[in-house]
């Protein structure tokens, strides 16, 4: 897991010496008028968004709480995955959708949150639901809600600055130049971002789902699971994955994907039993992974690294 830390510290490196190449520019070429009011705006919406995250997720995903006595194996598999991964219970909840799927969030570990969908509960085994919760877990533990919402603040800044310096620059015909100029390449500092915090993204499921495997799961059943859930998702109506589009980022897999995933991980199930047992995992760790150019590009926009390239990597860490 070394070179994923290795990315991972780069990524922060390179994402803050771009706002501080931004800061520079404005400060040497302008002055700055108003530039720290922006900058302040973004922080105060960050930790707004931070606040009450919780509750528009809650919100958005039907989510209610387990009380005592209910769900007795699913509270007991949480509750040993917590153990194992030395941070307090989570919460556990069940979103009302129909869509299978799991997700955790929270605005710290003592505050985290687990829960799973209606149409998980019935897909998976328990093998593969634990593997799931601990994927889930890991994120908890590891901060990911915390490390993604501090990054994304970057390109919101970055935004902010293009925003008002490419339309509300200097009113004079040289400070306009002047101010379409830093918005310009504010702009593209966005873009730029925004790519490199989908990118940190996709790090952190990989870290999610090593996680899941250091927590005593089975890659097999983590990389089952996957396949059952693009399988699940499939079949779900699109009217319907629309619903959840702007929470997929939560979610174990992106449902949005599902159809493009299951025609390949179809080629990984070799005797067509529905899952992706050890010998299959084998054979795939002996073969090479390659992405065609469409697929390539997709994964670059996307919060979930590509499903091929995610199992091949479980593939890596089975036990002997």
């Amino acid at each position: 897991m070394w070179y994923l830390k290795l990315r991972m510290y780069i990524l922060v490196a390179v994402l803050f010496a771009i706002v501080y190449a931004m800061v520079s520019i404005i400060s040497y070429k302008l002055g700055v008028t108003n530039f720290y009011f922006y900058l302040a705006l973004s922080f105060v919406l960050m930790f707004i968004q931070y606040m009450v995250g919780p509750k528009l997720v809650e919100w958005s995903m039907s989510v209610t709480y387990i009380k005592e006595g209910e769900y007795p194996e699913l509270r007991q598999m949480v509750e040993k995955l917590a153990m194992k991964a030395n941070i307090p219970a989570p919460r556990i909840g069940i979103a009302h959708i129909t869509i299978p799927n799991a997700f955790a969030f929270g605005r710290s570990i003592k505050d985290g949150r687990i829960c799973v969908t209606q149409g998980i509960m019935s897909l998976l085994n328990k093998d593969e639901l634990q593997a799931v919760l601990g994927h889930e877990m890991t994120h908890l533990k590891n901060r990911d809600v915390l490390t993604i919402t501090l990054l994304s603040v970057i390109p919101m800044i970055l935004y902010r600055i293009a925003w008002q310096f490419l339309f509300f620059g200097g009113r004079r015909d040289k400070s306009q130049g002047s101010a379409a100029l830093v918005g310009l390449v504010a702009f593209i500092f966005y873009f730029v971002t925004n790519l490199l915090v989908l990118y940190a993204s996709r790090i952190r499921e990989h870290f999610a789902d090593k996680g899941s495997v250091d927590l005593g799961n089975n890659p097999s059943s983590l990389a089952t699971a996957l396949y059952k859930l693009v399988y699940g998702s499939a079949r779900i109506p699109k009217d319907e994955l629309k619903t959840a589009e702007g929470m997929k980022a939560f979610f174990v897999n992106d449902p949005s994907r599902a159809l493009t995933e299951l025609r390949d991980l179809r080629e990984l199930d070799l005797d067509r039993s529905g899952t992706i047992s050890s010998n299959e995992l084998d054979a795939l760790q002996r073969r090479a992974v390659k992405l065609n150019f469409g697929d390539k590009v997709m994964e670059i926009f996307s919060t979930h690294p590509n499903m091929l390239k995610r199992i091949k990597r479980l593939s890596e860490w089975q036990r002997a």
